[in-house]
């Protein structure tokens, strides 16, 4: 049990690196070539739209997670023009 677990483990903390170094997959319609063979024309790939490449489902969620974070921890900025001997009562 302890060997599954930590081969699973291993496995996401691979994936998770890969995911990190290389966000880019090659489009799994097109293959990586960024047109498709429709009839006897060539169009662009509707998935990649010819850019040949497609954001992995890994690093999608780690932006997903670390925009969640930025929004739910970070405050709206504050006004500078603020002074410390300003009152906005007379």
């Amino acid at each position: 049990m302890a060997l599954a677990s930590l081969t699973v483990l291993l496995t996401l903390a691979g994936y998770a690196a890969l995911c990190a170094a290389r966000p880019f997959a090659p489009c799994r319609t097109c293959h990586g070539t960024g047109v498709r063979q429709a009839r006897r024309t060539l169009k662009l790939c509707r998935r990649c739209h010819g850019h040949r490449y497609r954001l992995r489902i890994g690093r999608r969620l780690l932006n997903t997670g670390r925009d969640i974070h930025h929004a739910g921890t970070h405050h709206p900025r504050r006004r500078h023009d603020t002074h410390e001997d300003y009152t906005p009562w007379p």
